[in-house]
């Protein structure tokens, strides 16, 4: 059987004789699991704020807002500020005022959402009017609450022109009751209702990695990401070229690796091991 750990690399042998500038991050299974701090996480971070590194948080959770999300992170021991936090809701977001700046003048800014203040202020602040009536988009994001009403008004407006746009692909969240159905599972059902698919912003799309690095200017050379899953972090970081880091600290397992047709560039047990790398 192949090896499917790439072995521990260090200062400019990153990738090409580059050092890694810049470093993109899932959040949970990466910085924290279930509302606690994996360890080494805040060492890691804090190594970043000392060596002046440029780094985001990227989470596909279209909920909350960055500043919501801070909070959180931080009751969880974690003090990473706002600004450094970027969600499927921004990306979404940015995409879509990158597509109306594209279409012209005439361009419509207009937008039907499902979801909660993370994606309605993201689309608030990018410029949209947020209306039922004739709009441009219909945005689906995650919300605790989905309702029939709301679902149905998305079909009428998709068969009726509007583009589907949806936040991210996850079929399922977590809930301490046991999963709960997620934006691509209201996704499929209104694509059976419409013959329509959505367009998804956020991981596995590259879409959201390539807006994250043109948040902090970074090239991708020189910029790395670290996720926990094979198939949305680190297939989405290989297709955006980063250099990618598998840590076990999450949902892929070391002996799943095998089953994939691609490999990240390191596997490490948690971040722990990385901030020495640094």
């Amino acid at each position: 059987m192949a090896k499917t750990d790439a072995a521990p690399k260090t200062g400019a042998a990153y990738r090409n004789g580059h050092e890694i500038e810049c470093w993109l991050t899932d959040m949970d299974g990466v910085l924290v699991h279930e509302n606690q701090a994996i360890p080494g996480a805040a060492e890691l971070i804090q190594r970043w704020v000392d060596t002046s590194k440029r780094f985001l948080v990227l989470t596909n959770n279209s909920i909350f807002t960055p500043r919501d999300l801070s909070a959180r992170l931080s009751s969880s021991g974690l003090e990473i500020p706002e600004e450094n936090i970027w969600t499927s809701a921004l990306a979404t977001a940015q995409f879509l005022k990158d597509q109306v700046a594209a279409g012209g003048p005439d361009s419509g800014n207009r937008a039907y959402t499902i979801g909660e203040a993370g994606l309605t202020t993201a689309l608030h602040e990018a410029g949209f009017i947020l209306t039922d009536q004739n709009p441009d988009f219909v945005v689906l994001g995650e919300t605790r609450t989905y309702s029939f009403e709301a679902i149905t008004t998305a079909v009428r407006l998709i068969l009726g022109g509007a583009r589907f746009i949806a936040t991210n692909p996850d079929a399922t969240g977590p809930s301490k009751e046991g999963p709960l159905p997620a934006t691509g599972a209201i996704a499929a059902m209104i694509s059976k209702a419409t013959g329509r698919e959505p367009y998804i912003v956020g991981k596995p799309n590259p879409m959201m990695f390539r807006s994250a690095m043109n948040r902090i200017d970074a090239h991708s050379e020189t910029t790395a990401m670290i996720g926990d899953r094979m198939d949305t972090d680190i297939i989405a970081g290989m297709e955006a070229g980063l250099h990618t880091v598998l840590v076990l600290s999450g949902i892929t397992q070391r002996e799943e690796i095998a089953a994939f047709p691609f490999r990240p560039n390191q596997v490490l047990t948690s971040v722990a091991e990385l901030k020495d790398q640094i």
